[in-house]
C-alpha cells in the first residue's frame, strides 16, 4: 500500500505553537491519515519496501528530516531536505495565516473568503514546492503535500522563518 499510516512530529525544542496552529497541525496530521498517497519509486534497481509507511518528520540544522519506516519500525529511507527553498512561502503562509485568523474575529464573510483564497494559493506552492524537493525520492499527490507543508510550517515556527 502506497500510504501514511502514522506520522510523527518532532518539535522538541521549539516554541509552544498558537492554539490557531495547534489547531492548523491536528486538521493537517488527521486529513493526511485519513486520506494520503505517499510511495517510493524504485532505485538503483532496488525492490521498494512495502508500505504503508510511518513518517516521523524533524528540523534538525536547518534541514527537514523525513524518516520513513515500515509499520514493524523497519527504517526505508531517510531524506534531508535544505529549508532554504521553503523559507519566503513559510514566512508568507505564517503571515497570511495570521491576517486570516484576524479576520475571522472581526471582518465579513467575503473578505475573509478574499484571504483565504490567497492563503490556499501560498499553501499550493508550499505544496509545489515540496513536489518538487521529493521528485525522485518520494511520490506523493498534491493533497499530501499540502498536508505536509503545514506540518513543515509547524516545525519552522522556530526558525524565524
Amino acid at each position: 500500500m502506497t500510504r501514511i499510516s502514522q506520522i510523527e512530529i518532532d518539535d522538541a525544542g521549539l516554541p509552544a505553537p498558537t492554539p490557531e496552529m495547534e489547531q492548523e497541525r491536528r486538521v493537517a496530521v488527521f486529513d493526511l491519515l485519513e486520506d494520503n498517497s505517499f510511495g517510493l519509486p524504485a532505485r538503483d534497481g532496488r525492490d521498494v519496501p512495502p508500505g504503508p509507511y510511518r513518517l516521523a518528520l524533524a528540523v534538525r540544522e536547518k534541514r527537514l528530516v523525513v524518516d520513513i519506516t515500515q509499520e514493524d519500525g523497519e527504517k526505508v529511507a531517510e531524506f534531508h531536505l535544505s529549508l532554504g527553498p521553503f523559507r519566503q512561502v513559510v514566512k508568507d503562509y505564517f503571515q497570511i495565516c495570521d491576517s486570516y485568523f484576524d479576520a475571522v474575529k472581526r471582518l465579513p464573510p467575503s473578505q475573509i473568503e478574499a484571504i483565504d483564497m490567497a492563503r490556499r494559493g501560498i499553501h499550493n506552492e508550499g505544496a509545489r514546492i515540496l513536489m518538487e524537493r521529493l521528485e525522485g525520492k518520494a511520490e506523493i499527490d498534491i493533497d499530501t503535500a499540502r498536508r505536509l507543508f503545514t506540518l513543515i510550517c509547524v516545525l519552522n515556527r522556530g526558525e524565524g522563518a
